[in-house]
């Protein structure tokens, strides 16, 4: 009877957590090319939607790897938050980028833009913490929370002065006001999800000091 390696499924886990890590700056940067370009509406969110369908996949890959692994290079159930949680931000990305096109947006604004470039350099962060739980040291990935932690509190004071903004206008735009308090939250909360994320790490960090 052939001998079981537990190895080359643990090392699994990692592969697949810094391929969603990947998937996810490749669909941060499709949103951020949506902002700041807003034309070919249609043909960007159906990318962004295969992106996002690829997320879920990996995802799925993900949980069921935990189902088969006895033994897990992390406590299963952070395996199992960092899945989720790296699969939350495409979500909001995607559904942001959806909204968008349901709502026949016509023209982007400077606050979405701010928040489309936040939302990717979080995502390098979160990239970058994924790299390091393979081979450490564990404790490096700590700075790289601590910016993830700050541009979402960045994120959330452009997402209140576009809220302020929005709040200024007449009555007779309370439909624009209503679509773009929409995707301002979207946008907002996939900076939220990396957090989420980032919190995840520091946990694992403090486990293994």
């Amino acid at each position: 009877m052939p001998g079981l390696s537990l190895f080359p499924r643990q090392e699994r886990f990692y592969d697949l957590f810094e391929q969603s890590a990947r998937n996810i700056i490749t669909g941060a940067r499709a949103l951020q090319d949506l902002l700041e370009h807003f034309e070919n509406i249609q043909v960007k969110v159906e990318q962004i939607r295969e992106i996002e369908h690829r997320g879920d996949t990996i995802t799925h890959q993900v949980m069921d790897q935990l189902h088969r692994t006895f033994v897990t290079p992390l406590d299963r159930e952070d395996i199992a938050f960092i899945a989720h949680g790296l699969d939350d931000i495409l979500d909001f990305i995607d559904a942001a980028a959806v909204a968008m096109l349901t709502y026949k947006i016509q023209r982007s604004t400077p606050r979405a833009v701010d928040l489309g470039r936040l939302i990717v350099t979080s995502a390098e962060e979160v990239n970058t913490s994924i790299a390091l739980l393979r081979h450490g040291p564990l404790k490096e990935i700590l700075p790289h929370t601590v910016e993830i932690n700050r541009i979402e509190n960045e994120a959330d004071a452009i997402w209140r002065l576009a809220m302020g903004e929005l709040f200024e206008k007449g009555p007779e735009d309370v439909l624009d006001i209503i679509k773009w308090r929409d995707i301002y939250d979207q946008l907002e909360t996939a900076t939220d999800r990396c957090e989420d994320v980032a919190d995840v790490l520091e946990g694992i960090v403090i486990k293994h000091a």
